[in-house]
């Protein structure tokens, strides 16, 4: 996970006016008059010798920084100062701490000219992100996330949430984090609300170090459902393969999800997409998915898959001249499973109302051997086809522990997906 950081901290100081003096000093010598009616807010004229912007500005220019704490020293070693004196003096300690990269005085320095409450509202709060900031560096995490909290009090920005969540898991609290963003991750579902992909990123890493691999899971169909990408779709699916009650005859069905979610699958999901449609006689589907493999590269033309490819141009072609014949006796079996078969490799090719119409013929005919399966595949060949209602229906009434309620739920993110082009352009995975 990219860890969060408070980015350009001295910049951010820096364009505050941190490396600057203060315009009071170098009018108070002549203020005498404004001095003794309010002393509080000025500093004396013997002190003025060691701190005159004519004298600090240069060196401060210079980076003379060691030459600038003497004269501070000698300011601070005067007896009676008023809190205003301290607060400058210890202001432009803070200059000359940022210059020289001393982080514990700094921190200490900042501490101080919070508390003065001479600050304005938006100096403080740039002030406070700082402090966190450097906190953060010294690996103090509870003064990290109390500073991001009086930040975001004072700025009102509502990207601090999700900063105090990411030192919340560079600390080590991932139980605590992922709790917090499952539960957002629900409400999120239920509200129709993204979440962003740095939280789920952080979900998916917390419940990855934690061992968890339900909870990576849930991570990833988030991922999916707002941001999808080849590389999510791909480890969702693999992951859910290999969960303890996955049953191997999706394997298939989860190959050809893979295959519309994504742009490009690996060379082994090609292949052995192809031989289980030739184990179960969806020669036009095997043949078409092997030819797309080839056709972007994804598949080598070896001696093994030339063999492959030449059994399933012809078992494709005499299927496709016998077609058109196969319904008559699909319909006078005994059960529906001809015509479910039937009606899918109708779908392969592009004849989705026919196809659909059979597989439905099929499941109402019944002895089928598993009719939750039939389902999914109408359900699925309704999202092929593009008619996203009609699959959503039939898919959220598939049931089953076995990989088969995850494979229509998956159909359905996909059919709900954020744009409509397939979710695997580099560009766009950023």
């Amino acid at each position: 996970m990219t860890q969060h950081r408070f980015a350009r901290i001295g910049l951010l100081l820096a364009a505050i006016g941190l490396g600057a003096v203060p315009a009071l000093v170098q009018t108070a010598h002549a203020q005498d008059k404004q001095a003794a009616a309010a002393p509080q807010e000025t500093v004396r004229k013997e002190m003025v010798k060691f701190l005159d912007s004519k004298i600090l500005a240069p060196l401060l220019d210079a980076k003379k920084y060691g030459e600038v704490n003497a004269l501070l020293d000698q300011a601070d070693a005067m007896p009676n100062k008023t809190p205003y004196e301290q607060y400058f003096i210890n202001r432009m300690r803070l200059a000359t701490a940022l210059g020289m990269g001393d982080k514990p005085k700094l921190i200490e320095m900042l501490e101080y000219v919070l508390a003065s409450g001479r600050l304005e509202k938006e100096e403080k709060a740039k002030f406070t992100q700082a402090l966190a900031g450097y906190y953060q560096e010294q690996k103090n995490y509870p003064k990290t996330i109390e500073n991001l909290q009086k930040y975001s009090e004072l700025s009102g920005d509502p990207k601090v949430a999700r900063q105090i969540m990411a030192i919340r898991f560079e600390s080590g609290d991932y139980k605590g984090v992922q709790a917090d963003l499952l539960k957002k991750l629900n409400d999120s579902i239920k509200a129709n609300q993204p979440m962003t992909r740095e939280e789920l990123h952080m979900l998916a890493d917390a419940s990855h170090r934690l061992k968890d691999k339900a909870t990576y899971l849930t991570a990833l169909e988030g991922l999916v459902r707002w941001h999808p990408r080849d590389r999510y779709w791909s480890d969702m699916l693999y992951r859910t393969r290999g969960k303890e009650n996955y049953s191997t005859r999706f394997s298939a069905d989860i190959i050809r999800l893979q295959k519309v979610a994504t742009t490009k699958m690996e060379e082994q999901d090609y292949v052995e997409l192809a031989e289980v449609d030739q184990l179960e006689g969806q020669f036009i589907e095997g043949k078409a998915v092997l030819d797309a493999g080839i056709a972007n590269g994804a598949v080598t033309q070896n001696a093994k898959i030339k063999k492959l490819k030449g059994e399933l141009d012809r078992q494709a072609a005499d299927d496709m001249k016998n077609i058109a014949s196969s319904e008559s006796s699909a319909r006078k079996a005994k059960n529906g499973t001809g015509m479910v078969n039937l009606g899918y490799a109708f779908v392969t090719m592009g004849q989705y109302d026919k196809g659909i119409q059979l597989i439905q013929d099929g499941i109402a005919k019944g002895g089928l051997k598993n009719a939750e399966d039939a389902k999914l595949r109408l359900g699925y060949s309704y999202a092929m086809a593009g008619k996203k209602d009609e699959a959503i229906k039939i898919l959220e009434t598939v049931q089953g522990a076995d990989g088969r309620a995850d494979l229509a739920r998956y159909w359905i993110l996909w059919v709900n997906r954020p744009y409509p082009a397939t979710a695997g352009d580099d560009e766009k995975q950023g």
